[in-house]
């Protein structure tokens, strides 16, 4: 995985931190990580970047030569406020700090890796990192967000034009778009390259298009959200090594995964930061899925039922 390490100040109704672990690429190594996968993470950070932080990753068997640490340079920050709804949030400050500079190097072991996922960066670094992979048949999976659509489309299509999936918000789709319908916005992207779309609809769950097909899945029910902080990407790192685990990828393994990835996001948000994904283990994790599976059953008979 290629994107941010980081550390973030969040503001809930709930409460208040400061300065806590954070980063998409962080979010995204430790959910994929709980399949047991060789996972490597690309990023950048400063010399304040905090050893027992980097040991948290190292711990989990991620490997981290991909991490650059610039000398006399400070970690990306962000920080944010949730609104009461907790589906919306302010942001207080972003500092970029050694990330203005990144320039992403794929250690050489990993650059024919089954399964890529590109966090949200700029386009260009993005495509940097995507023309250093050499396997003819790796998956590549994308995010990204509005501000990199408004203001770098030309850069962001052609990142776009060479992922096999996206997966980005409603907002974010129709923004893409133009398109209100999350249908016809779906067909629309998938003229621009992908094979496959997931479009995030929050508490209100995610669809996946592909293959002439469509998939959708609830949120799961959460007694009370805390931090919906990187919850996107616990999403992409669950569904992306739920990929690394089967043979063939396609719609189906897809529908899977992205039942896999909607129940690492529902760990995420119940604690700040990463506390939460990262003690996720294979219990807990079967647990919950066996509860998301009996959440979205029912019986219908098509022959009896018809009214």
């Amino acid at each position: 995985m290629v994107g941010t390490m980081a550390y973030d100040a969040i503001e809930t109704p709930h409460a208040k931190v400061d300065r806590i672990l954070g980063g998409a690429a962080t979010y995204i190594a430790l959910a994929a990580n709980k399949f047991n996968v060789d996972c490597s993470l690309v990023s950048v950070v400063g010399d304040d970047f905090l050893t027992p932080d980097l040991e948290r990753l190292t711990s989990q068997g991620i490997d981290l030569s991909g991490v650059e640490t610039v000398q006399g340079g400070k970690t990306f920050f962000w920080s944010g406020r949730y609104h009461d709804d907790m589906n919306t949030r302010t942001t207080l400050d972003t500092q970029l700090n050694v990330l203005e500079n990144f320039s992403p190097v794929v250690p050489e072991n990993y650059t024919d890796s089954k399964v890529v996922v590109i966090g949200n960066l700029h386009p260009a670094v993005q495509l940097s990192a995507i023309e250093q992979l050499t396997a003819e048949d790796n998956f590549i999976l994308l995010d990204s967000m509005n501000f990199w659509m408004e203001h770098f489309r030309e850069d962001l299509d052609k990142v776009i034009a060479k992922v096999d999936l996206i997966s980005i918000n409603d907002e974010e789709a129709r923004i893409l778009t133009g398109e209100h319908s999350l249908v016809k916005a779906a067909k629309q992207i998938h003229a621009m390259g992908p094979k496959y779309i997931i479009i995030k609809k929050g508490e209100h769950g995610a669809l996946l298009f592909g293959e002439g097909k469509t998939f959708s899945v609830p949120a799961f029910p959460i007694d009370q959200v805390v931090d919906p902080t990187g919850a996107g990407d616990s999403f992409a790192g669950g569904l992306a090594g739920r990929l690394t685990q089967i043979e063939k990828i396609d719609f189906d393994s897809l529908k899977t995964a992205l039942v896999y990835g909607t129940v690492f996001a529902s760990f995420t948000v119940e604690k700040f930061g990463v506390e939460a994904i990262q003690a996720v283990d294979k219990n807990t994790l079967n647990e919950r899925m066996r509860s998301f599976y009996e959440l979205t059953q029912f019986n219908w008979n098509p022959n009896n039922d018809i009214l």
